[in-house]
């Protein structure tokens, strides 16, 4: 925990250490918020003091709450601004924006699910649906506004909202906005318009990292602000166990179809393409797996049915491109597949963020393979800085084209660690199902070594007798019979 700018107020070590009022109050309760999050002891009392806020934190860290019980705890005490009478235009008093419409759509459920009772009305607007909706239900009056930058920049060229009244302003997820490229729309809305100017009304910016870009952004937005660093910035949560696995591309759908079975829950699995979302889809179902897809060729509609379905365990596999990675705030994930790497570090860290989130535990795997040699320097980086023991095959490939397979598996222990030592160098001890590097017996998750028996799951040698799933390396991987790895010819797909 880090915090720097002048008077910081004491963290909290309770919501009743804070007064927000009796109604919100109870609403926390209603929603069985036992006690406060990291993020949250520390940002509610600057928030409610008044000052402007910067907030690093790792994903899922309660950042929604942070920012929304200040907000409608200023509301119920003060009250709204009035609407001008017979106008259609309207004068929200605190604006939320978000990346994607998944998050702005998130918020807005927070935002009345503890509006609960207190005649509090929250409106949400984003692309990709009807405009006439959206401003209907915007005439019906709003306090708390959540919005896309674009769809904010149409409204507003509509003349159907005025940002005049606007006390609260808050940036959720930052980094990802300037990321989409929104930096325009935000500044046009921040600066361009009507808004009150800095020092007049209170800003609050939340970022899971802090570049050079929202250092500017900060700058520019913020006045005599406090920041706040929950965790390492741009890390993972000690909550999530990760595993790593070497395979190559024509492994990973036997690979995948092995881990869900041995994992179970709702699982989000990550992909880089829209056409491999679709793919992966089809084949989970063909496979006997209740799977859908979302991505952003779906249209908003298809997509809002993906997640309802996805959520409720209708259809507890939801295969992903990065549209999903950040600001999906679905309880009870429990595993996030990276079936493809992405190519930027921060991704990764927003996906795997998707479980593990609110004080629960979670699991996170990534197939790693030749394709993904440029991302391990900075992967090896993160796990170098948080005192991590590095696994060989993983540190081998580092500048290389090493083809060794492995498994490696890291379990967090407190901050800042990923987690503790966990990596089985010589293969598993356990029979069924061991996971670790070179090896093992029955259906060992095996390593750079030597093989195994009947249905390891291998690099460096494979296996030596039927259904080894090898790797590429020094034997070229797999065993005798239904071998499947680089130098056999079975199982290729894509």
């Amino acid at each position: 925990m880090e915090t720097s700018g002048r008077e910081c107020p004491p963290p909290i070590t309770t919501f009743g250490d804070i007064d927000l009022g009796t109604t919100l109050h109870n609403n926390i309760k209603l929603a069985k918020y036992d006690k406060p999050t990291p993020v949250q002891k520390y940002s509610l009392p600057i928030v409610t003091s008044g000052r402007d806020l910067m907030a690093c934190a790792q994903t899922g860290s309660g950042k929604t709450a942070a920012f929304l019980f200040p907000m409608i705890s200023q509301i119920i005490k003060y009250g709204g601004p009035s609407p001008e009478s017979g106008r259609r235009k309207v004068f929200p008093y605190a604006l939320v924006l978000a990346p994607t419409r998944e998050l702005a759509c998130q918020i807005y459920d927070e935002a009345r699910k503890f509006s609960y009772k207190t005649g509090i009305k929250s409106c949400v607007v984003y692309g990709g649906a009807s405009i006439g909706q959206q401003l209907r239900e915007l005439e019906r009056g709003v306090d708390i506004l959540v919005a896309t930058p674009g769809r904010l920049v149409d409204i507003i060229e509509r003349a159907r909202v005025s940002l005049s009244q606007i006390r609260y302003l808050v940036l959720d997820e930052a980094d990802r906005m300037l990321d989409m490229g929104f930096e325009p729309q935000i500044r046009r809305i921040v600066e361009g318009e009507d808004m009150p100017v800095t020092g007049e009304r209170q800003t609050l910016m939340f970022s899971a990292t802090f570049p050079k870009e929202i250092q500017r952004l900060a700058g520019s937005f913020l006045y005599d602000y406090i920041f706040l660093a929950v965790g390492r910035v741009g890390s993972t949560t000690d909550l999530v166990t990760q595993k790593f696995i070497r395979v190559e591309e024509n492994e990973k759908p036997q690979m995948l179809l092995d881990l869900i079975t041995s994992v179970k829950g709702l699982t989000i699995i990550f992909v880089e393409t829209k056409r491999k979302a679709d793919m992966l889809e089809d084949y989970l179902i063909r496979e006997g797996f209740p799977a859908t897809s979302i991505h952003g060729d779906r249209v908003q509609q298809d997509r809002t049915a993906a997640l309802r379905t996805f959520s409720s365990g209708q259809t507890p596999y939801l295969i992903a491109t990065n549209v999903a990675a950040r600001g999906l705030d679905i309880d009870n994930i429990a595993h996030v597949i990276n079936y493809d790497m992405p190519t930027d570090i921060d991704d990764y860290v927003h996906r795997i963020g998707r479980t593990g989130r609110a004080g629960k535990e979670g699991m996170a795997t990534a197939f790693i393979s030749s394709e993904n040699i440029n991302i391990v320097p900075k992967l090896l980086e993160i796990l170098n800085e948080s005192g991590q023991e590095v696994p060989p095959w993983l540190e081998a490939m580092k500048g290389s084209n090493y083809r060794g397979g492995g498994h490696f598996s890291s379990r967090g222990r407190g901050h800042p660690k990923f987690g503790g030592r966990d990596y089985r160098n010589e293969g598993g001890r356990d029979r069924e199902r061991s996971w670790g590097g070179g090896g093992g017996r029955e259906s060992s998750w095996g390593g750079s070594g030597y093989g195994g028996a009947p249905a390891s799951y291998g690099g460096g040698g494979g296996g030596s007798s039927h259904n080894s799933y090898g790797g590429s390396g020094y034997s070229g991987g797999g065993g005798s019979n239904s071998s499947y790895s680089n130098s056999s010819s079975g199982n290729s797909w894509w």
